[in-house]
């Protein structure tokens, strides 16, 4: 595959942002890469209009903790949809693929048993480089994407509601 921005989208197609909420919950582990999409989730859902004072984002240790970060945040916060930010890098055992398959059971589980979005924004690589690609490098920021379906889930809902 060449080098080409995942993120890009088509400007025209997001919804305005500007009366919705967000949560943000994201994991602490490997912080180059996670910050990097913290940053890029920030600025997309500012850069469509979401108030400052409506994104709420909390911290959790690690990817695994991402699912019961974003139950509780949906909770006590009350927000249109929850960002889960996390990225989880292949090692020699195991462990990547029980992490993987808990936090993408995880978060799937919440958005059926909430009435809102919870968006999987979670990295899963070989490498630090892959993720660093896909956290603001040539690859794009998987931050971004993840604030654009934010925004478009919530606004669907929204849509269904009326």
């Amino acid at each position: 595959m060449g080098t080409r921005n995942l993120s890009a989208y088509h400007e025209g197609s997001i919804p305005d942002a500007g009366e919705m909420r967000f949560g943000i919950v994201v994991a602490d582990w490997n912080p180059e890469v996670t910050s990097a999409l913290l940053n890029g989730a920030l600025r997309t859902l500012r850069k469509h209009g979401t108030r400052k004072e409506n994104i709420i984002v909390r911290h959790v240790p690690g990817s695994f903790e991402l699912t019961l970060g974003a139950q509780l945040l949906a909770e006590y916060e009350d927000p249109d949809a929850v960002i889960c930010l996390g990225c989880i890098i292949q090692g020699e055992t195991p462990h990547f693929t029980y992490i993987c398959q808990g936090v993408t059971y995880g978060i799937t589980q919440l958005n059926l048993d909430y009435n809102i979005p919870f968006i999987f924004g979670v990295l899963t690589t070989h490498t630090i480089q892959q993720a660093l690609n896909r956290a603001g490098g040539k690859h794009g920021n998987k931050g971004d994407e993840a604030a654009v379906t934010a925004i478009k889930m919530a606004a669907l809902q929204k849509s269904m509601e009326e």
